[in-house]
């Protein structure tokens, strides 16, 4: 039993040892701070509001969510959906939205409602992808804005030892020197070049006020009413949607990446678990975060130690080393996520513009644009879904073929029915019969060959059928229940070679 335990432990919490996975979630760290600190601007929130809240959703998620290795953190689409409200209500509504958010994801998670995920298309998901690498690259640009020669020198050196180190070491054979992940190599050197130099760069102090002390637990500072309620209830159902669309988003990316499975139905449910917290902790309401996820794996996390680390790290960093995360240059932050962004972009997704078909290219690029020029992966991703079910509904309907043939001896019409009928076929369906060049004839018409899925369907097969005995003809239709009547919710007819009135 102790042997399972430690087996499931290591599996679970550190498949690639301990000091990797610590190293890991270091690194997500330094990733985390500059945008976290961004998006509280966005919201309307003190930096610390969001810095709480991404310890606290990391601390938990690690414990609870679905996905081991997964980066969650107070998030820019949750921001950007929470910040009307921080602004007509304050503060304590947004807490007391964030609270009724988490109970909506926790509900949602045990309903197993996580299998929605498979309505999304593998294009709405590279799209969401590129995107998101996209919008990070375009979110370091303010950062770089009338940039000196200096900031631009250190830009290149971090860049240089982001990418150099790895190949340097490979190069001589260094094994060493790849157990300390580029990213920290880079954050270390660039602050003591800048402290050590005085070079005229913006540190982390000139991105907003850190906190002063630990956060403590507090229920929301509102009226518990049913006005309270009515305030935050729209809020909240956008601010658990948006957050459970795009933790299960980043739980797919990260599965891809590591080739292992996840429970997305637990992940909805811890991150629900994990915005409950945040709220009682003074903390916005946040979710997956694809690109520090992708930093965090591309450097060895793999297991929930890395994401727990990441947390729990960025605690230590806001209270106990405070001064010295006060000097770190934004450039050296800038240069991580630089390379976050690189690495999140699917760049195969460029060649396979040319040879995948063209709606499914035509729904990547949609979802892209839309997201970029929203700035709202959940308006990108929205569209894309619906992109993908109309294209497929077309593709579909084109593989309707009705073909006539006629008896010659006996007088009698077939009209054979191959392919898929519903809603976006039914009426091509109906088109494809001449009625009146049947009038006055024994008429058959076979649906053995055909599927109908829908209400719509049956209804333009009886529409057909009184259209030819309307002009005289006697109809037969066969193989009806062969043809989807069981698939529907209505019972068998008693002659299935006949069409139910």
């Amino acid at each position: 039993m102790k042997l399972l335990r430690s087996t499931r432990w290591h599996t679970e919490w550190a498949p690639n040892g301990i000091p990797r996975e610590l190293l890991a979630g270091a690194v997500a760290t330094f990733a985390l701070i500059p945008e976290v600190i961004a998006f509280s601007f966005v919201a309307g929130v003190a930096p610390s509001v969001g810095l709480f809240a991404s310890f606290v959703i990391s601390v938990v998620i690690a414990f609870f969510g679905g996905r081991p290795a997964m980066v969650s953190a107070a998030a820019g689409s949750v921001a950007l959906v929470a910040a009307p409200l921080m602004q007509s209500h304050g503060l304590g509504y947004l807490l007391a939205a964030g609270l009724l958010a988490g109970l909506v994801q926790v509900l949602f998670g045990w309903l197993k409602l996580g299998v929605l995920m498979r309505f999304v298309s593998s294009s709405v998901r590279t799209g969401f992808v590129n995107a998101l690498a996209v919008l990070i690259f375009a979110a370091q640009w303010p950062h770089l804005g009338g940039a000196n020669t200096a900031t631009l020198a250190m830009l290149a050196l971090g860049l240089l030892l982001i990418y150099g180190l790895p190949r340097l070491a490979a190069w001589l054979g260094w094994r060493a020197l790849t157990l300390i992940p580029p990213p920290l190599v880079c954050v270390l050197l660039l602050t003591g070049l800048s402290s050590t130099l005085g070079l005229p760069s913006a540190t982390v102090a000139d991105l907003g006020q850190l906190p002063e002390s630990l956060p403590f637990f507090a229920l929301p500072q509102v009226p518990w009413d049913w006005q309270t309620l009515r305030i935050i209830a729209l809020p909240a159902l956008a601010i658990a949607f948006v957050g459970l669309l795009e933790s299960v988003l980043t739980a797919a990316v990260v599965d891809e990446l590591t080739d292992t499975p996840s429970n997305k139905n637990r992940e909805c449910t811890g991150l629900g678990l994990a915005n409950i917290a945040a709220s009682c902790f003074g903390g916005i309401a946040g979710c997956g975060m694809i690109g520090q996820a992708v930093g965090n794996v591309k450097y060895g996390g793999r297991g929930r130690l890395s994401t727990l680390f990441a947390g729990v790290f960025l605690l230590i960093l806001m209270v106990l080393l405070k001064p010295w995360v006060s000097q770190v240059p934004v450039i050296a932050l800038v240069a991580i996520m630089v390379m976050v962004s690189v690495e999140t972009f699917d760049w195969k997704s460029l060649g396979a513009l040319l040879h995948h078909p063209r709606l499914s290219s035509a729904v990547m690029l949609a979802t892209v644009v839309v997201t970029i020029g929203t700035h709202n992966l959940a308006a990108g991703v929205a569209v894309g879904v619906l992109l993908s079910g109309v294209f497929f509904a077309f593709k579909v309907s084109r593989m309707l073929q009705v073909q006539c043939s006629d008896d010659a001896a006996t007088g009698t019409r077939t009209w054979l029915v191959t392919g898929q009928v519903f809603f976006a076929s039914a009426d091509a369906f109906i088109e494809a019969f001449d009625i009146r060049g049947a009038q006055q004839r024994p008429v058959y018409i076979d649906v053995s060959r055909a599927h109908f899925w829908d209400i719509t369907a049956l209804a333009a097969l009886d529409k057909v059928v009184e259209r030819l005995r309307h002009h005289g003809s006697s109809v037969e239709v066969r193989g009806l229940h062969q043809a989807g009547a069981v698939l529907i919710d209505m019972p068998r007819p008693e002659r299935p070679d006949v069409l139910p009135k």
